[in-house]
Parts: structure tokens; sequence; C-alpha cells
């Protein structure tokens, strides 16, 4: 009797009932009608009963969920219903999700024919990594007359981890693997020169260059013959990620630590599909994770499980200690791009010392983020004087976002500012701009 309800009609009813019995104080001729109508009401109610629990499994629910999600992403969920009545039935669905969505009033409302199965579709988009619980499903059946409810529960309790973005890690990875990156934003750049990893030596076709021609080649099979050269592979990429207190800005409900995550992740896998070696380094404080670069098969899972465990308490980060380390454990020449953020053009000179020195060795790639809440009040109108002096102050940090740029650049280091959203297609367009100039 725990799981029997009453519907809001049924009180509505019996209120009627009792207003008339009220009335017939007055007038008696309603005592009868009141007492009819309160009859009919019991009768309907332990009818409608009846046929709720003429089954003792009338509902069957079942839950189908990816074991992970992709975060950032929507993510589908499907709740399977099967009605075992004869009879159509109108019932809630409340699906208890977890808590990280802080969804308290999640319910569906769904109409399944006798001895048909509903198949009940939505989507979520978690914003934080870790273990996501899903708990029961919570059923509750309306008799035919609409009167009774009863309230199934079905045990379908589930842990689903959420990863760094790999669906759009996928995404990235076919339109790379087809050549056909530009359908995703990416500029098709032209090569300069061309490079010097030999691949194979191949007959002259009309329109090969014929400064690849190999005269020993040619002498010994009586036919021209030219060098085929190909791109240079196996480079070293590796992505390093600032943890600290300035990736703890939100942005569109995640950090940017998470948004610069993902990107690592996408960009890891689309050097991998040009045969380069992926790596990754994660610091703030102290170093937290050094994943040596290489290509083997198994390298993309072990960077997605390396990020998928970030955890940061967003301490001051120390790029004197990010130098000590690559120093000593990248010995090859290596293009190091670095995921950080900068809020005064005073944060980057104090830092600019340790990344000098790491440029020294490296091709040294800065990856920062323009504030897009300073851009939107750029792009308002000011009506008041307060307004103008807000606007004049987001003006500054605006104009000082540029000037690090032109600090970087001035000092030899290639940057990017970039908005989160835009994050991952510009650090793609770059790391492909540097590979086809060959300057790792």
């Amino acid at each position: 009797m725990k799981r029997f309800y009453l519907n809001n009609i049924v009180f509505y009813i019996a209120g009627g009932a009792a207003v008339l019995f009220v009335i017939s104080y007055f007038i008696p001729a309603f005592f009868e009608i009141a007492g009819l109508l309160l009859l009919l009401l019991v009768i309907a109610v332990v009818v409608d009963t009846i046929l709720i629990y003429s089954k003792k499994k009338g509902m069957v629910a079942s839950r189908d969920v990816s074991e992970r999600f992709s975060i950032g992403d929507p993510n589908k969920v499907f709740i399977y219903v099967f009605n075992n009545y004869g009879f159509t039935v109108k019932a809630s669905i409340i699906d208890e999700l977890p808590a990280q969505f802080q969804e308290r009033k999640w319910m569906r409302k769904i109409i399944v024919a006798g001895n048909e199965q509903y198949n009940l579709e939505y989507t979520v988009r978690p914003d934080t990594r870790g273990e996501y619980v899903f708990h029961d499903i919570n059923v509750f059946v309306h008799g035919p007359l609409k009167l009774a409810r009863r309230h199934y529960v079905f045990r379908e309790e589930q842990v689903v981890k959420v990863y760094p973005s790999y669906i759009q890690m996928r995404r990235y990875q076919l339109l790379a693997v087809s050549n056909r990156l530009q359908e995703a934003g990416v500029k098709r750049i032209r090569k300069i020169g061309h490079s010097m990893e030999f691949e194979q030596i191949k007959e002259y076709v009309i329109g090969d260059d014929y400064r690849t021609i190999n005269w020993k080649a040619t002498a010994r099979k009586d036919a021209l013959m030219v060098n085929n050269y190909t791109d240079e592979r196996s480079q070293q990429i590796y992505c390093l990620i600032n943890k600290g207190r300035v990736m703890k800005m939100p942005f569109h409900g995640m950090t940017l630590l998470d948004h610069a995550i993902n990107a690592s992740l996408v960009l890891s896998n689309v050097a991998l599909v040009k045969q380069d070696k992926a790596g990754l380094i994660t610091f703030e404080k102290n170093l937290d994770t050094f994943l040596l670069a290489d290509k083997k098969p198994t390298q993309m899972n072990m960077v997605l499980e390396t990020l998928y465990k970030q955890r940061t308490d967003f301490l001051e980060s120390d790029f004197e200690k990010l130098f000590s380390v690559i120093r000593n454990r990248v010995t090859n020449r290596s293009l190091l791009v670095l995921f950080t953020n900068f809020e005064s053009l005073e944060s980057l000179q104090r830092e600019m010392n340790a990344l000098k020195k790491i440029a020294k060795y490296h091709l040294l790639l800065v990856v920062f983020f323009e504030n897009t809440e300073m851009k939107s009040l750029l792009e308002g109108k000011a009506s008041s004087l307060e307004d103008i002096y807000i606007k004049a102050i987001a003006e500054k940090f605006a104009f000082e976002k540029r000037q690090m740029v032109k600090e970087l650049h001035k000092n030899g280091i290639p940057s990017i500012l970039t908005t989160p959203e835009n994050l991952t297609i510009n650090t793609i367009n770059k790391y492909l701009e540097l590979k086809t100039r060959m300057s790792i």
C-alpha cells in the first residue's frame, strides 16, 4: 500500500460531495445526491485499483546507457518501458539522475498501448569528469479511470564514467583519416618547399619535379627515375596542461582546464593519425603527469585514461619546475603546446623567463584564452557613466591580451589567443601550419 496513490481528481470529487453534504443541511434533497456521488466514487476507485493491481508485473522498465560519457557533449540515455496490461495506460516516469546534474524535477509523461513497448530517449550533458551514478527508475501507472496510481520501482543503479570529449576526438579523427579536416574549419595551408624524408624511387611521370631525378638509378634502369619524398613523421608533440589557479575560470559550465583537456585529447589523436608521437605533461605547483611521447597502438588509450584521472586544487603553478622536467626528460626537439591563461601583462612577464628557457630547446606554442565576459562588455552600449567606466576597463584588459601576443612573438614564441569554444580548431590549425612549414 505504500506504492498506492490517489489522483487529485478523487479529492476534488470527494470535496464536492462534502460541500453537497453541507448544503443538504439547508436543502435536504442534496443529501441523497451527495451520498450517491460518494458511493460511485468509492466504486470507481476500487475498480481502478483492481485493474492496475491485476498483474504483479504490469509494467517493466529498464535503462540502456553507455559505460562512459563524453564531457561537454550531449550523451543519449534510453529507457525501455513494456506494458503488460491488456489496456492502454498513461504513465509518469522519474529517472533518478546522478547528483552532479542537480536535476530535481526530471519527469516524462508517456502513453503506452496494451502489450506494447515504449522507447524513451533523452540526453544529458555532463560538465565535470568523474563517476556519475544513475539510481532507480520510478514508474507511476494511472488506471484507466485516472483515479488511482500504482508506483513501480526498478532497481537500475549504474555507474557511468565521464571522460574528456571522445566524441569530439572521433569526429576529428574521421576527418583527419579521410583528409577532410577542412569541413571542421581547419585551414588548407600552402606547403613551403618540400620535405626531405625519403620514401621510394619511382619512374618519372610528367609533372614530377625534375630536381628530384636520381641519376644513378636512371643509369641502371635506362629510364628516368625520381626520388619520392613524403612528409616528415615521428615528430614529438607534447601537450602541456597548466592545472593551476588561472584555469579555474568557467565557460559554458566547464572550467578552462576541462576545455584544455578536451583540446589536448583531440590534438593528440590528430598527431597520431599524422604519424607523429603524442605525449602529455600536466603540472601545477609540482609536476603531476608525464606521459612519454610515442605512437604505439595503445598510446591514445593511455592519453585518454591519463586525462580522465586529472584532479587539481587550482594552486599557483611553477613554470621553473616545468622547465626543469622538460630539460631533463624531453631530450629531442619537440613541439610543446602549452595550455595556460594570463589575465594581465604582469602575470605573463613573471613567467617569461621560464618560457624563454623552454623555447630555447623546443618549439613552444603558448595557447591562452580570451575573456568572453570582457568581449560582451566591449560589444555592448554604454548608457551611463558607470557603463563608460566599466567599458574602459574592459578595453584595457582586451588591449593587454593583444600586448601579450606581441610580447611572446617578440621573444620568438608563437601563440594562440582564442575563445574556449574555438580552442580545439584553432590549436589544430596552428599544429598543421607549423608541421607544413616544417618548423618542428
